[in-house]
This record gives C-alpha cells, structure tokens and sequence, in this order.
C-alpha cells in the first residue's frame, strides 16, 4: 500500500503568464506558495477476489474491469500511461475540488507519485510535475496552465518561471520572520461556489490574445512584489496593495473570471479594512485571498461572517510518500 501527500497551491501574482500561448514568446513568471490543507492518495493492487479488476473512490465509486471503462479522465490516462492493471485508488481532500486552489493537478501529482511507489521506481518532483502536466494538457485535453503541477510537486515559496525552454523554481529568500508575518496577515475565505477551472481557462485563453498588454504587467508584478518581500526595508503592506492591483487586472481579461457574488463580497473585505485580495485559481468561484493587516482582522471576518473562514500556514516540502509497504 501506498499512501502520498500533496499540498494545495495558492498563486499570488503572474496567473496566466504560465500559459504557453503567452510565455513562449513573452516569458512568463508566477510567485506562489503551497500551504498546510492537502490531498491524500492511497493506492494498492486490488486482490483478485471480486468480479471487477480496479476499483476507485473520489467524490464517485467506480468498479471497472477494463481501463476504458473508467470515468475519471484523469485516472484512466494515467493508468495508461504508466501501465497500471489491478488497482484500488481512494482520493481524500481537506478542501472541496474545483476551488481554485490547484486541487485536480494536486491530485494528479499524488496519484503519479503512488502509482511510480507501487511500481517500485521513484520519481523526483521536476519528473512528477513534467508527467502531472502531460497527463492533465495533452493526454486529457484540459485547457490550463502548468503552474498548479510544478508548485504541487516541489512545494515551498517560489518563483516559477516559465520559456520556451522550460521552466525553473526558484525559492524567494526572506527571513522566517518577515515569512511568518506575511502569513499571519493572510486570510482565506470559501465563497462557496465552484466551477471546472478547464471551462474558465478555455474563455480566459481564447481572450488573452486581446490582452497581451494586460498579462505583460501582471508579469512585471512578479517582479515588484518579490522586490518587497526580499526588501526587509519594504512595508509588507504593499504586498497587500499590490494583490488588489492584479486582482483588478485579472477581472479585465475575462468576464468569467469574477461574479457580483464575489465582486460584493471583495468590496466587503477591502471596506472592513483589508488592503488588497484576489480570488484563487482561474475564477467564477473558490477561495478568495485578502491581506489584512492584524489589527483590522476581526472586522473582516465580521463583514464576511456568512463565509467560511480557513486558516492556514505555508509549508515547504511539496508531495511526498507517507506510507510506503509493498508485499
């Protein structure tokens, strides 16, 4: 039996530069980080005894006997492609799917990894993230970036970028005090909607060409807001003020992207004192993201007391196997 575990993503700045349609000709860069609520993977060979051959638990059951049988897109690929037969998967999360929190490539990730664990190879992260991205962009079709495969993998606080080379992951260097106090002023609410992100990125990529302009100065954020964490001279306020700029951008690309649901809520936030925020992921619903300085955080949980509230810290160490036992 194998057991991983895989960490959520959140982005705070580059989204949509990770695109290839954009990135292969302007670069493209994104600052995130994974944080402590997680997914977990178990997956073993399912005895010969039943009268199906795999068996699947996600937010479904599924007891097939041959590959082509299965559902999940994401599972019957994969099992393809690594040449998996006999297998029982169960899938559990500590937040709900289609958030925006990069949960499908987060689960993508993992289920890679057990699958390389049960075959008795090991796969380093730069391989589960390359596999996690063919897996979800070419052999399922789903439209998307590949930022979401790469932070799931390696984990920590990063600056991803992005060519038509490839990719590189490079940890942003601040002291664990400036880190902690950046976390601490972090707040994260579920807006209680979700959508398929791969519908969203599909109106969002058809747009982008219209917004090159747009997406050139969410990349140059990346910038700015690196500068200000590794500046231990820079307020961390301006991180703050910074996440309400590109948040305002994103909502120009596409008119999928935000809903007067979560345009009020927002606008709730920022008047019960947050400084800036996003929402997480490709849009239409999920988590929104606020920084809010300590002394204004009891007024913005009041103001969004209808949401729910999730506190989180960073975590660095990405997917990893938690339990390993083969027969």
């Amino acid at each position: 039996m194998i057991i991983t575990r895989t960490p959520f993503r959140m982005s705070f700045f580059g989204g949509g530069t990770d695109f290839s349609g954009f990135y292969d000709e302007h670069g493209g860069a994104v600052l995130s980080t994974t944080f402590d609520k997680y997914c977990y993977v178990t997956v073993r060979h399912l005895p010969r005894f039943f009268e199906y051959k795999n068996h699947f638990t996600y937010s479904k059951e599924e007891k097939v006997n041959s590959l082509e049988e299965i559902q999940h897109p994401a599972i019957r690929n994969a099992m393809k492609f690594l040449g998996m037969e006999e297998i029982r998967l169960t899938y559990e999360s500590d937040l709900p799917a289609r958030s925006g929190l990069g949960t499908s490539s987060s689960f993508a990730v993992g289920m890679l990894e057990a699958f390389y664990a049960l075959k008795g190879k090991y796969a380093d992260k730069r391989r589960l993230a390359d596999d996690a991205i063919y897996l979800e962009r070419v052999l399922c079709a789903e439209a998307g970036g590949i930022q979401d495969q790469i932070a799931a993998s390696f984990g920590g606080f990063n600056r991803i970028n992005f060519s038509r080379e490839g990719y590189s992951v490079n940890p942003v260097i601040i002291s664990p005090e400036r880190k902690s106090a950046l976390n601490d002023r972090l707040m994260l609410f579920f807006t209680g909607f979700s959508r398929f992100s791969s519908d969203i990125q599909k109106t969002t990529e058809k747009s982008m060409k219209d917004k090159t302009a747009q997406l050139l100065e969410m990349l140059r954020l990346v910038d700015d807001a690196e500068k200000i964490l590794t500046d231990e001279n820079s307020s961390l306020d301006e991180f703050g003020k910074l996440l309400d700029y590109t948040w305002r951008l994103k909502r120009g690309i596409s008119g999928g992207i935000s809903t007067d649901s979560i345009d009020a809520q927002y606008d709730a936030a920022m008047k019960a004192g947050a400084l800036g925020g996003k929402l997480l992921g490709a849009g239409g619903g999920g988590f929104l993201l606020f920084y809010v300085p300590p002394e204004k955080q009891a007024a913005v949980r009041e103001a969004l007391s209808g949401q729910l509230y999730v506190p989180f810290k960073f975590e660095s160490e990405g997917t990893k196997v938690i339990f390993y036992e083969i027969d």
